[in-house]
């Protein structure tokens, strides 16, 4: 067994029934999540960066400014206006209450809320291409309905907004969030680009998904829960600290989306069945299942080692019941239960890192019903 595959190994062992964080025993069970609370943030979130967000976007030349317009939700492929579901808005909403924790109003993290928006969906119109994918928030991509260049530029321009909102402000602060912003970008880019070089090898370790999804998803959240506090007049030490919170947050978030990448139901995550399966996608409970050992281990190294020699155009033209299987081996291997049981080691190791911030305990306590609510969600 490889020294990675005893790595996995003991993992999967230690979190059969626990997860363990500087020495200490932390039980897998996630509080009942405070779900009027977590909306209540999330809609704040919504609606304070929202009407700015659309400002920003009105700044795009046509037709980039309609092509944003029906990626964010606000239009249809027609151009009528829409009510479509504009995503999640955990980042948004961290950034406000991040403005919060270093006693700032929570408007004055607006102006990093919008950014960080704008980053991230940059990021969806690029990956929604590179991926594939056709489906997002139960509509079709932005490429599948406009093109790939559209898909492109819009990206690219999202990207700019999301530096120019900042720097507009002329302060101090924004100067330093900005360096954040860009930062947490190329963060975010590197972990695009592992991400895709991992679908082409037959062996990914553990350690090079974990960092592979740090950088994809773990740099901009930490990025949002802290760019509010830097603009608010946090020093280092404490915006450091928040994003600490931020990264392991973003890394139980990610694992949990691998999780409903594979088994996840298509009807809440506006995705295809077995979605990153399709895409050959090292995600986290593929690589545990290929590190773990046993004959569930080695089938599915034998199977993604025949893709690898097929090619994806052949591989493409499986049916549900292939993937199916799959799945089931995957899960027969461990990789689903060492994900979620990852999941939640990060989801303690990102609360605990609030211990390093002093910060009122109603903001204490909503940033820690956003991590409950991230591990445990459907969508």
């Amino acid at each position: 067994m490889t020294e990675a595959s005893h790595q996995a190994s003991r993992s999967r062992n230690g979190a059969r029934t626990s997860t363990t964080t500087r020495g200490e025993t932390v039980t897998s069970a996630i509080p009942a999540v405070d779900t009027a609370g977590v909306n209540a943030l999330l809609e704040r979130g919504r609606t304070l960066a929202t009407p700015v967000l659309r400002a920003a976007v009105d700044r795009l030349a046509p037709p980039m400014d309609t092509v944003a317009a029906y990626h964010f939700g606000w239009i249809d492929a027609e151009g009528r206006p829409a009510h479509g579901d504009g995503g999640k808005a955990v980042r948004p909403a961290l950034a406000l209450l991040s403005a919060e924790a270093a006693g700032a109003p929570p408007e004055t993290g607006i102006p990093g809320a919008v950014a960080v928006e704008l980053v991230h969906n940059f990021s969806l119109l690029h990956d929604d291409l590179m991926d594939g994918d056709e489906q997002r928030r139960h509509r079709d991509t932005v490429w599948k309905v406009y093109g790939p260049e559209q898909a492109i530029l819009v990206g690219d321009a999202l990207f700019a907004l999301a530096n120019e909102i900042l720097l507009e402000l002329g302060t101090v602060e924004a100067g330093r969030a900005t360096r954040r912003l860009t930062t947490a970008t190329r963060k975010l880019i590197d972990g695009q680009a592992q991400d895709i070089s991992y679908e082409h090898r037959e062996r990914v370790t553990v350690e090079e998904c974990l960092e592979m999804e740090g950088n994809k998803t773990g740099a901009l959240l930490a990025c949002a829960v802290s760019i509010g506090a830097v603009l608010g007049g946090a020093d280092d030490r404490t915006a450091d600290t928040l994003e600490a919170y931020g990264y392991h947050l973003g890394l139980a978030f990610q694992a949990v989306d691998d999780l409903l990448g594979i088994w996840g139901d298509p009807e809440a995550t506006g995705k295809q069945t077995w979605s990153d399966l399709r895409q050959r996608k090292k995600s986290l409970p593929v690589v545990a299942a290929l590190a773990a050992g046993g004959p569930a281990s080695e089938r599915l190294a034998e199977i993604l080692a025949a893709d690898a020699k097929l090619g994806e155009s052949q591989t493409a033209d499986f049916d549900e019941e292939e993937f199916a299987s799959r799945a089931a081996l995957i899960e027969e291997a461990g990789g689903r239960e060492w994900t979620s049981q990852e999941a939640r080691r990060q989801h303690a190791t990102a609360i605990e890192a609030l211990d390093g911030v002093d910060m009122p305990a109603q903001v204490r306590a909503q940033l820690t019903a956003l991590a409950d609510f991230v591990v445990v969600r459907k969508r």
